[in-house]
């Protein structure tokens, strides 16, 4: 979990550890926790770590921090301790998506950060305990690459009928009255119940924010019971050491995979079925068009978290093994990226064009680091280059790619431009 100061810390691990031991047991007298200065000041350098744009007051962190962030903390105390504080809307901001689509992301004041921070504090290490070993997303010391790991050894022992289901605007439709009714399973205290109605009406009549602070828990909350469900799935079709149900979710990006023999027709039948059953007590409408279901013996692949999963069988032992490479649209929307800013910065000196493009190439590459990527690399390294060089050539208002005069050596130690193409296997 989120290292904090001990006080704040040894109260988390007894909370998950209260949790872990009685399944039942319902919490009270937090909310003078989520009031304490220590835990508000740990929510704001947690807010401040990482940084974002203000909110509809416009209050950014400098500000914060020239008034003195003391007085800031205490202030928002004050109002929750005499129960008058009231959150602000969040500030709607449009994210492209693909297909020339949008997400909005709700960008809170910092203030309702600091005071979602805290609330989450607290909260996190309960519901933690109920969290399911298949979930991913958005929890502490659990990462993207092991819910694709997870997948890939499903593959590897054999569970190739795949259920791939997307989810329609999940985080815009998760209903408030099922959502609280559930945290109220673990919750008994009526100020911390009250506190997080007021964060959740604040941004409509339903669905969590995205771009909250406690919004990726509350996700996970919601969905615990569709992981429950396939958790008894899958021991109840255990013999001895294998099961022949795996999954992986990583906040609505979900995959079930089963065993391909042909005796498990019958469970394939049931857990679409029952999957369908889960969603639809959540009022969670299912995207017919994307969600399908998938044989990787036919040949056929799926994408899961940004990759192409697919079942190939190996040239050295003819064993089958499971190949996952990026999506070509991550590819093309990396590469769409980077001409942006080449075209957006073609007068200025490449220097400052390679500065801009590095943060985009590394933080890119080190998520696609895993599995099959490196023809994918090889392609995207080659592209960058070819685009250095032109730009140089552009520069200087000479013709053509400049292969003789820029090497690619000098290209990596004089113009430092990025080079970490490694793939982790």
């Amino acid at each position: 979990m989120t290292k904090t100061s001990v006080s704040l810390q040894d109260l988390r691990r007894g909370l998950y550890v209260k949790a872990k031991a009685e399944p039942s047991w319902r919490f009270w007298g937090l909310y003078v926790h989520v009031c304490k200065t220590e835990t508000l000041r740990e929510a704001y350098e947690l807010a401040r770590i990482n940084n974002g744009a203000p909110g509809v007051d416009g209050v950014t962190f400098e500000a914060i921090e020239e008034q003195g962030v003391e007085a800031f903390v205490d202030q928002i105390r004050g109002e929750l301790v005499e129960r008058t504080y009231r959150p602000l809307p969040a500030r709607r901001r449009e994210i492209p998506k693909d297909g020339g689509k949008f997400r909005i992301l709700s960008i809170p004041a910092i203030r309702d950060r600091v005071v979602q921070g805290a609330l989450k504090l607290i909260l996190e290490p309960i519901f933690e305990a109920d969290f399911q070993p298949g979930s991913y997303g958005y929890r502490p010391k659990r990462t993207a690459h092991e819910a694709v790991q997870r997948v890939a050894t499903a593959i590897v022992q054999a569970k190739t009928l795949v259920i791939d289901l997307d989810l329609r605007a999940y985080f815009d439709t998760v209903r408030h009255h099922l959502l609280l009714d559930k945290v109220a399973k673990r919750i008994d205290d009526r100020d911390v119940m009250h506190l997080l109605k007021l964060m959740l009406t604040a941004s409509g009549k339903q669905g969590v924010p995205q771009g909250g602070v406690i919004s990726p828990l509350l996700s996970n909350i919601y969905l615990n019971e569709v992981d429950q469900m396939l958790e008894r799935a899958k021991e109840a079709t255990r013999e001895g050491k294998y099961t022949y149900v795996a999954y992986a979710r990583f906040a609505d990006d979900l995959v079930v995979l089963i065993d391909a023999h042909p005796r498990h027709a019958w469970l394939f039948r049931a857990m679409t079925r029952r999957l369908r059953e889960e969603f639809a007590k959540l009022q969670v409408e299912i995207n017919e068009e994307k969600s399908r279901t998938v044989d990787l013996a036919c040949g056929e692949s799926f994408g899961f978290l940004g990759f192409d999963f697919r079942r190939i069988r190996s040239i050295r032992n003819k064993a089958w093994r499971p190949q996952y490479t990026p999506k070509l649209k991550k590819r093309t929307a990396l590469l769409r990226k980077l001409k942006d800013v080449f075209r957006r910065h073609q007068s200025q000196p490449v220097d400052r064009v390679v500065e801009l493009i590095n943060p985009v190439l590394r933080g890119w590459v080190n998520y696609f680091a895993v599995g099959h990527s490196g023809e994918c690399f090889s392609f995207v390294k080659s592209w960058v280059e070819k685009k250095v060089r032109r730009h140089m050539e552009r520069s200087g208002k000479r013709r053509g790619f400049g292969w003789k005069r820029w090497s690619s050596r000098w290209l990596y130690d004089e113009l430092k431009l990025f080079n970490g193409y490694r793939v982790c296997r």
